[in-house]
């Protein structure tokens, strides 16, 4: 795979997690994310701060999931492996923040925890087709 199709890959892919996490932000969770955590929620998002975590994030999923999922040719391998990178990356967050702060909701824990694990999933498994495609 050249670069260029690397770069594209990560690009579409990063366009799917962006779509599908502000879809779920957005919309589909918003207030339920209000009625636990307002008094944590700022007023206006720090675009940057939140870029770069979807940067290194997507960057991830490619690195430990989507390509060895298209080494073994296998979409079932990038859906059970990207819900356990989004499993263990959003448990790391949330149990941190559980364990470091203040009034931290348990109820977010596990939304938080089992939205990781279906974003990563479908991200996951978009890139894997995305790399195919491409290649």
């Amino acid at each position: 795979m050249n670069i260029k199709s690397v770069i594209l890959s990560y690009l579409l892919t990063f366009g799917v997690f962006l779509i599908v996490d502000l879809l779920w932000l957005g919309i589909i969770a918003k207030n339920i994310y209000k009625k636990y955590l307002g008094d944590f929620l700022t007023d206006t998002v720090n675009w940057t701060a939140a870029f770069i975590f979807y940067f290194i994030f997507v960057a991830g999923i490619s690195i430990f999931v989507i390509y060895p999922s298209v080494s073994k040719d296998s979409a079932y391998y990038a859906i059970l492996m990207g819900a356990l990178f989004g499993f263990f990356t959003y448990s790391t967050y949330d149990l941190t923040n559980l364990a470091t702060l203040k009034g931290w909701p348990l109820p977010i824990v596990f939304i938080d925890i089992l939205w990781g694990s279906l974003l990563a999933a479908i991200v996951s498994f978009s890139g894997f087709y995305i790399v195919k495609w491409l290649t």
